[in-house]
């Protein structure tokens, strides 16, 4: 693949670099006044090659089906023409589950194609968390897969905005209208709006660190600060055997925006499941069928595939060239176990968060290889730093702990605001540091350490938790009176949430009980949020203003702290 005259900078992984600091001295942001992410990441392609594979697809049945850029195109021009005709303009906030399938990928793009705004939900959202969501982004349209379509129905009445729902599947009913059947007969021919690169693109939900969850509004130009990350963890290879997967549904930060859409910027094929659940034999079927070559997942998601024996003697693994994991340290036994069974791929670990996206990993390519402990170093054009908290200043002196910042201002990757949080936004970018929340530390080298939250967030399987959103439904049961919760360690998930529970009068601890409290959190939040542990106590510590005192929950758990 030749370099191409528009932004050059982006292929910095051609022009025969041999360290990052050449990288970084040759590299600066080129971010074009009109940009639009459908243009870019699809048409472009459709256009120049339009037999070019931009995603296969393993279904739950078996059967396996292969987009080309050009079909992928068509099918986006389709449902934006439908979506047009249906009064959806720009501006207008489109809701799409995240299911790896081929009609979530065309709804995200129909969306950036007419302007509108795509907001990517999970399906493991509960009534409470979705209803909060839709009513907050005011979303107009919701494209539902089969196994949130329960949820959306039954609050579906409380969202006054959400005029239309199109279904995955053939599931829907009444006054729902069924994807294929939408784009049936409407045009292929659709004139993509000339966005400019800062205008809004798509919104993130944050898992509710501090009180509800937060609505991280990114731009179209958010692609581009996202694609020096990406070619660190394809270890600078964007050649014509590429071909990458993300086990993680196509809600998140780390999936869509990190990993499907800059493959599709490079021309990478991406390989899709729409499996329910992590299926950690398939996942070694995938890398054997499509010769996959780049693999991103969480630790727990590794932990899964060490339990299946000797894979390598039933599957070819010998296409993998890296495998890149995130959300938690990956441990001693992983990396080796990862090592060894992928003879041929190099181990990394990346960093990124809602409000930033991907910046910090490992790159072998230019010699900087994965540390025990550490989660790699700034990837090329972004400034990041260690700063003190109180001060803002940044911290030089080696392995000394501050909060992670990045510098706000010419950087594209960086959220624009929290939607109709004008506050929390101010209290998020302050002296021009966009700052994480993240307490963290780095080497002589550069190399950056996670040491914990400032906000009590739980890390399990990669996905981000609050405590306080957890609290606040199980006091919603009447059997609840106060309720503490905190992380504990646990083998497979890296973290499981934990709730100290004090029961109200006339209600007694039993098997009955704990189940009945992690259901109703699981209803009402997402399917990953309930507490995996619930002791009953008869206090719990507070501070003076009544506040949950989690180190002493930590203390009483038997958690040494680092």
């Amino acid at each position: 693949m030749t370099v191409p005259t528009e932004l050059e900078k982006y292929y910095f992984h051609q022009q025969a670099f041999e360290t990052l600091e050449e990288i970084n001295e040759w590299f600066s942001w080129e971010v074009p006044e009109t940009f639009n992410i459908a243009r870019y990441a699809c048409e472009r392609w459709a256009e120049r090659e339009p037999d070019r594979v931009a995603l296969s697809l393993d279904r739950l049945d078996g059967e396996r089906s292969e987009y080309t850029f050009a079909e992928l195109n068509r099918l986006a021009n389709r449902f934006a023409t439908f979506l047009t005709d249906e009064g959806v303009g720009a501006g207008d906030h489109v809701a799409v589950n995240g299911t790896q399938c081929v009609e979530s990928l065309v709804g995200h793009l129909a969306a950036f194609k007419i302007g509108a705004i795509s907001v990517p939900l999970t399906v493991l959202l509960g009534s409470d968390g979705l209803t909060y969501r839709l009513q907050d982004c005011s979303a107009s349209v919701f494209l539902a897969d089969e196994a949130a379509i329960d949820a959306l129905r039954s609050v579906r009445d409380a969202v006054d905005s959400l005029d239309l729902i199109v279904t995955y599947g053939d599931f829907d009913r009444g006054d729902e209208v069924n994807f294929h059947e939408a784009i049936d007969g409407a045009s292929a021919s659709f004139e993509t709006r000339p966005t400019s690169a800062d205008d809004e693109a798509f919104i993130i939900y944050t898992s509710g660190t501090t009180g509800e969850p937060k609505g991280v509004v990114h731009a179209h130009q958010h692609l581009l600060g996202e694609l020096p990350q990406f070619l660190s963890l394809q270890c600078h290879r964007t050649d014509d055997e590429q071909v990458v997967r993300t086990v993680s549904e196509w809600s998140w930060i780390m999936s869509l925006p990190g990993i499907v859409l800059p493959a599709m910027f490079y021309g990478i094929p991406v390989v899709g499941y729409a499996g329910r659940e992590f299926d950690p034999e398939r996942e070694f079927e995938l890398i054997d069928h499509y010769g996959i070559t780049h693999l991103n997942l969480p630790p727990t998601a590794v932990r899964m595939m060490m339990q299946i024996d000797t894979p390598g003697d039933r599957y070819d693994l010998t296409s993998l060239q890296s495998l890149t994991t995130g959300g938690e340290a990956a441990d001693e036994r992983i990396i080796e176990w990862a090592t060894d069974t992928f003879e041929n791929a190099a181990f990394l670990e990346g960093y990124g968060t809602s409000e930033i996206g991907g910046l910090i990993c490992d790159d072998p390519a230019v010699g900087l290889d994965h540390r025990l402990g550490y989660f790699g170093v700034p990837s090329a054009g972004h400034d990041v730093a260690v700063v003190d908290p109180d001060t803002l200043e940044p911290i030089d002196e080696p392995h000394e702990i501050g909060e992670l910042a990045v510098r706000y201002g010419e950087d594209p990757m960086l959220f624009l605001r929290y939607h109709g949080l004008p506050e929390r936004t101010a209290n998020t970018i302050q002296d021009g540091w966009l700052l994480s929340d993240d307490l963290v530390s780095k080497d002589e080298d550069g190399y950056f350490r996670f040491h914990s939250r400032s906000d009590d967030i739980i890390i399990s399987s990669g996905y981000r938790i609050a405590p306080k959103e957890i609290e606040e439904v199980l006091l919603t049961h009447p059997a609840v009176q106060h309720v503490g919760v905190i992380g504990v360690p646990h083998e497979t998930r890296g973290e499981i949430p934990k709730a100290f529970v004090v029961l109200a009068d006339g209600y007694d601890p039993d098997e009955t009980l704990t189940d009945e409290l992690q259901s109703h959190v699981k209803d009402r939040l997402a399917k990953y949020e309930y507490p995996r542990e619930i002791e009953f106590t008869d206090d719990i510590p507070t501070t003076t203003t009544g506040k949950v005192q989690r180190q002493s929950l930590r203390t009483r758990a038997g958690i040494e702290e680092n």
